[in-house]
């Protein structure tokens, strides 16, 4: 497996990356979307099983290919399984072409000065170092911004940037993901603020420290481009944040140099129910869409 051969993919921005991360609280809504009510399952290992059959349907699909999509993010109880009988990460690198990455935070505090900062994450250094033994190229982390509070967007930045430092010193590449939420009415100007935070942190990084960005499609086209050609960052992403796949498609469109990194907008109109041959030519027009998105700018 070639580090560099995954950075230089990832920094090229000819794809998209698959979020496949669905946790806990998540994943019940995430299954019902695709067919499989609750009552199906009676513990939390019996729906982990479910949503692993589910990932493992999309990744094992045939336009599920570097081609198209160059990165996927996994949740840590897939990141331990398998698919076709060997360790997830690799069977996305070696069969797939696609570079993994880990989903690493454990949910969100309480909302204060309008933001939900990241929970606190003790055993973190022993998941990096499983990871990094794992083949995982990089981590992705969300907490959520619901105001243009310069107080809270000042820490959330803060946080995500110490943190990802420390990823950064197990030799994995942090997607940070200070999302703002698409229902507040003052998400224009809390992007601007975010925009100028984040760039006040990627200034003060060494030469030797580089993170991707994962970030709420912004209300201003090319909000981000200067975020986008910042020299510590890889890559900026954008997540659907609710949107539907044809609006955030729309627009990622107008944004330049910013590639999806869609997780609900991903499996819409997949199901359970669907043969074979369905659901890989629903994946197969997504991944189409989404990709003709990423690359349009």
């Amino acid at each position: 497996m070639s580090y560099q051969e995954q950075r230089d993919l990832i920094r090229a921005g000819q794809g998209f990356i698959a979020a496949l991360d669905q946790s806990g609280g998540s994943t019940p809504k995430a299954l019902a979307a695709y067919g499989v009510d609750a009552a199906a399952f009676s513990s939390d290992a019996e729906m982990f099983d479910m949503i692993h059959a589910m990932r493992s349907r999309i990744v094992r699909s045939p336009d599920f290919t570097r081609a198209k999509v160059v990165g996927a993010i996994l949740f840590e109880d897939t990141m331990d399984r398998e698919f076709d009988g060997q360790p997830a990460p690799q069977y996305l690198w070696q069969h797939r072409g696609v570079v993994p990455f880990l989903k690493v935070d454990k949910g969100l505090q309480d909302t204060a000065d309008d933001v939900q900062l990241l929970k606190p994450m003790p055993d973190i250094d022993a998941l990096l170092q499983r990871a990094a033994t794992l083949g995982v190229f990089g981590t992705k982390m969300r907490s959520v911004i619901h105001g243009a509070n310069p107080t809270g967007i000042a820490k959330i930045v803060a946080q995500q940037f110490e943190i990802g430092a420390q990823i950064i010193a197990h030799g994995l590449v942090p997607i940070l993901e200070p999302e703002v939420s698409i229902t507040i009415s003052d998400k224009a100007a809390a992007e601007n603020l975010l925009r100028d935070t984040i760039l006040t942190h990627l200034n003060a990084l060494r030469t030797d420290q580089t993170v991707m960005l994962k970030l709420t499609l912004p209300d201003t086209a090319n909000l981000y481009h200067r975020l986008c050609q910042h020299p510590r960052v890889l890559s900026v992403v954008a997540l659907s944040g609710g949107y539907s796949r044809a609006e955030a498609n729309a627009r990622l469109a107008q944004n330049s140099q910013m590639i999806a990194s869609f997780s609900r907008a991903l499996t819409e109109g997949l199901s359970a129910q669907q043969s074979d041959a369905e659901f890989d030519q629903t994946l197969a027009q997504t991944i189409d869409e989404i990709y003709r998105a990423s690359i349009a700018g």
